[in-house]
C-alpha cells in the first residue's frame, strides 16, 4: 500500500476550492498524458464514475473511480469526497477534503495507490511519485479556475 497525503492552503473560500478540485474533467490538464471522462454528466454524487485514461502512443490504461462519498461544503464549512478505484491496473482509493482556514481554505488529498503486480517493495517510490503528481495537480487546480 502506497499511502500518501498532500495538503495545500489557498486564499479561496472552501466552496470555490471544492468546485475547482471536483471539476473532474479539468484534472487532465494537470496530469500529463491523461484525459478524464465522467458518467453520468455532472452534477457529481455517489455512484458517479470518473475514468482517467492515460496513454503513451498505443499503450494505455484506464483508472476508473467511483464516487462513494460526496459531502460538499455548506456555508463555508468542510467538504469530503471519497473515490474507490474500480480498475484492473490502478487500485486503492482517494479522498479530497476541504476545510475553512484563516484567510481561505485548506485542501487535502489522501490516496492509497497500488499498481497491480507491482511488489510492495516499490511502495515508497509510488508514494513519492504520487505526492509529486497529485501535489502538482492540487496546486494547479487551486491556482486558476477550471477551463482557463
Amino acid at each position: 500500500m502506497a499511502l500518501f497525503r498532500v495538503e495545500r492552503r489557498t486564499p479561496l473560500p472552501p466552496d470555490e476550492a471544492w468546485r475547482r478540485l471536483t471539476a473532474w474533467e479539468h484534472h487532465a490538464a494537470q496530469v500529463p498524458l491523461t484525459r478524464i471522462t465522467v458518467t453520468p454528466a455532472p452534477p457529481t454524487g455517489p455512484g458517479t464514475l470518473v475514468t482517467a485514461r492515460t496513454r503513451v502512443g498505443r499503450l494505455g490504461f484506464d483508472d476508473p473511480m467511483e464516487v462513494v462519498a460526496w459531502e460538499p461544503p455548506a456555508a463555508d464549512g468542510a467538504g469530503h469526497c471519497r473515490l474507490e478505484k474500480r480498475g484492473g491496473v490502478v487500485l486503492g482509493w482517494a479522498e479530497i477534503d476541504v476545510r475553512p482556514a484563516p484567510g481561505g481554505a485548506v485542501a487535502v488529498w489522501t490516496e492509497d495507490l497500488r499498481l497491480r503486480g507491482l511488489p510492495g517493495a516499490f511502495d515508497g517510490v509510488v508514494a513519492r511519485a504520487g505526492r509529486l503528481v497529485f501535489g502538482r495537480a492540487l496546486g494547479g487546480l487551486l491556482a486558476r479556475p477550471p477551463g482557463r
